[in-house]
């Protein structure tokens, strides 16, 4: 069976380890990225020691700065001059800022947001389109990491909303260009998954009533799980939209 091959943005912490160990398991090889080479690396020891040696040897640190178009080209070439070819992009590098009425939000907040979830998740899906596009067999998968936010905003959380709800337009066009090239592109919007990003839902978190109320959690391993079903779909199906959520947490309904 070939190998197939993995990227994973954001590889070194929370939603993005969870995703390389859960591929890792699966049978994936996995090139890791993220800012950090550290965090990298023990996301490989954590494979390695979960899964044995064979798991750790399939997976490969890169360090980059997703936010500069230099280093994503550098990364890509890198990428393809070790494995020859990409079969799946997750997108998953995410930033947030403390939450801030929309008045009092500052430039430097917002570009500092925006550069990741946007600009680094565009740099990126970018090259991996280029890459599957023209590889040999040609084809991929891009999965774009979204969030509930893509759906509703919590208060405070312009800069965060207004990027994911723009990734969700670029899941769209990147669905619908990649037709031609046998390239499919699907989002996976996540709701209260529990890491170090999501631990102050356990003490409280601002509502839309103004009060502060603690949010149920999920096991971060579910996304884990979620992502290996949409990846390992076959080249004629495609996930387009997947939301995975802590059951009881506010999302549909009045409260």
């Amino acid at each position: 069976m070939m190998s197939r091959i993995a990227m994973v943005t954001g590889a070194g912490s929370g939603v993005g380890r969870a995703a390389t160990l859960a591929l890792l398991a699966d049978g994936w090889t996995v090139a890791l990225v993220g800012r950090q080479r550290e965090a990298l690396e023990e996301t490989i020891a954590e494979a390695g020691a979960e899964a044995g040696t064979g798991a750790g040897a399939r997976a490969e640190a890169f360090p980059a700065d997703i936010t500069d178009p230099a280093a994503v080209e550098s990364l890509f070439a890198a990428v393809g001059a070790r494995f020859g070819r990409l079969d799946l992009l997750f997108n998953n590098a995410g930033n947030n800022v403390p939450t801030t009425n929309f008045g009092d939000m500052t430039w430097a907040q917002w570009r500092h947001v925006i550069a990741v979830n946007l600009d680094g998740a565009f740099l990126c899906a970018n090259a991996a389109f280029r890459m599957m596009r023209d590889q040999s067999p040609r084809g991929g998968r891009i999965i774009n990491n979204g969030s509930i936010s893509a759906h509703v905003p919590r208060p405070g959380s312009a800069a965060y909303t207004a990027s994911k709800h723009a990734i969700t337009g670029l899941t769209r066009t990147i669905a619908l260009d990649g037709r031609a090239h046998d390239i499919a592109c699907g989002q996976i919007d996540i709701g209260n998954a529990a890491t170090p990003m999501t631990r102050r839902m356990t003490t409280g978190v601002p509502q839309a009533d103004g009060s502060m109320k603690a949010e149920p959690t999920m096991d971060v391993e579910s996304v884990g799980r979620t992502l290996v079903y949409m990846a390992g779909l076959p080249a004629d199906a495609n996930a387009l939209f997947v939301t995975v959520m802590a059951t009881n947490m506010p999302f549909v309904g009045r409260g």
